[in-house]
């Protein structure tokens, strides 16, 4: 059964990953990740700037007392708040800091978005600069796997074009329901081997119920619980996951609830989808477009012209 996918870099990620950065999660960390290791979670996601710019030093404290191996991504935010973008001559000092917190250099390390460099304006030119920063970085050793999240097809050719390391991966709201969306995004990473990352994966049952997909994802679960071990949990959301998975992406979920979270975590022993279950969530989530975070990915980015249920 698959567990982790392999990098540009030779490296593996494991595809179930653990988000701090949203929710309960976001307020009570301390205690909610520590539940999120022994539930099984062998892959930690922060930032900079989630919890109020200290989810890291938190992140720290808690790897600190594990002696789990734990993949480790963090990402260069904006600063104060998300207000204010990171000057690149202070790019380096910033992520420097963010290692101290974190206490090791993390297995992966992200531009939150293309609007978080130089003036935050999202230029070409201040892209490629914050990237050579990671790419010396990388080169020197002190950064490990590198690479980006929101970033569009203009900001991935805008790295691609003069990069020396490629971003290994590009974190996205990626689910069923964004496809149509995401298709140049995706077809270049597919050219250039870059693996997709998930946030909001559980969007369409979470946020979006009375969809489409709500019918076909209780009847696939139906499913794939009687072909399961006795006494598995599976919902629609086990099913998103899984979905996820099958499609080459990793997945990042998240809860504040005990027993949520180790159901979450329990997704990665689950049986894996039939080849003709993952095609029809694609070719239904196609037919629609709903995104939850739409800060992100939707300025000069134009949407499809598709319902949203």
């Amino acid at each position: 059964m698959v567990k982790a996918f392999k990098l540009l870099d030779g490296t593996s990620i494991p595809w179930l990953a653990y988000g701090n950065g949203s929710g309960a999660a976001d307020k009570t960390f301390p205690q909610i990740g520590g539940i999120s290791l022994d539930a099984g979670f062998t892959h930690l996601d922060t930032a900079q700037g989630y919890g109020g710019e200290k989810q890291e030093q938190e992140t720290g404290d808690l790897l600190r007392k594990t002696k789990a191996d734990i993949y480790l991504t963090s990402k260069l935010s904006r600063l104060q708040g998300w207000t204010t973008p990171q000057p690149i001559d202070q790019i380096r000092s910033t992520v420097e800091a963010s290692v101290k917190k974190l206490g090791r250099v993390p297995d992966l390390f992200l531009i939150h978005n293309p609007f978080v460099p130089g003036d935050g304006s999202g230029k070409a030119h201040e892209i490629n600069q914050a990237w050579k920063v990671l790419e010396e970085m990388k080169d020197e050793g002190k950064l490990k796997s590198i690479g980006v999240s929101n970033f569009r097809p203009q900001d991935l050719k805008a790295i691609l074009d003069e990069c020396k390391h490629k971003p290994v991966v590009n974190q996205v709201e990626y689910h069923p329901y964004v496809l149509a969306h995401l298709e140049p995004v995706l077809n270049l990473q597919k050219e250039h081997g870059i693996v997709t990352e998930s946030y909001g994966p559980l969007t369409p049952w979470l946020r979006n119920k009375g969809g489409r997909l709500d019918e076909v994802l209780t009847r696939i679960a139906e499913r794939v619980r009687k072909d399961a071990k006795e006494g598995a949990k599976v919902d629609e959301t086990s099913v998103l996951l899984l979905w996820t998975k099958a499609q080459g992406v990793v997945a990042i979920t998240t809860s504040g609830t005990e027993s949520r979270i180790r159901s979450l975590a329990a997704t990665d022993d689950l049986p894996d989808l039939k080849p003709e279950e993952v095609e029809e969530i694609t070719k239904i989530g196609k037919q629609v477009h709903f995104r939850h975070y739409t800060e992100h990915m939707e300025d000069d980015f134009p949407l499809p012209n598709l319902p949203s249920k």
